[in-house]
């Protein structure tokens, strides 16, 4: 069994004990499971108790910053090259496995990460970012909309 870490209570479903009856044949025979609440501390440092900082967990929930026409009110107006990168990436791995590209197939482009470079280049991709402030705030920005 994998347990992710957390502080959570884990449910552990595990089978309850079978009697033994000398009538019973194997088509009746029916395993019963029982579910138990446990919890489980998980320890994610290896650093001393006393030398670990922990804080408190902030609740909040998100909420959608409506648009004002075509501009981009959170973060810069153009894609940063954390984006970038991961649109690149995307997208050249989906015409590596056969996606018809967006524009015409340039010259210069002899691997899908140019194609998917070029595709980026003329905003032809139908994909959004989604940018999320610390506050829960967010804003859907298409990709067309950036510089």
């Amino acid at each position: 069994m994998v347990l992710k870490h957390s502080t959570k209570k884990h449910i552990i479903q595990k089978k309850a004990p079978e009697k033994s009856t000398k009538k019973s044949s194997s088509k009746s025979k029916k395993t019963s499971k029982v579910q138990e609440l446990v919890e489980e501390p998980v320890k994610k440092s290896s650093r001393p108790i006393d030398e670990v900082v922990t804080y408190a967990e902030i609740e909040y929930s998100l909420r959608e910053i409506p648009a004002q026409g075509n501009k981009v009110l959170v973060g810069p107006p153009w894609l940063t090259r954390f984006e970038r990168a991961r649109i690149t990436g995307s997208r050249s791995l989906q015409l590596s496995l056969g996606a018809p590209p967006m524009i015409k197939v340039p010259n210069d482009a002899n691997s899908s990460i140019a194609l998917a470079v070029a595709e980026i280049e003329h905003k032809a991709l139908p994909i959004s970012i989604r940018r999320i402030l610390p506050n829960g705030q967010y804003q859907d920005i298409p990709t067309d909309w950036m510089r």
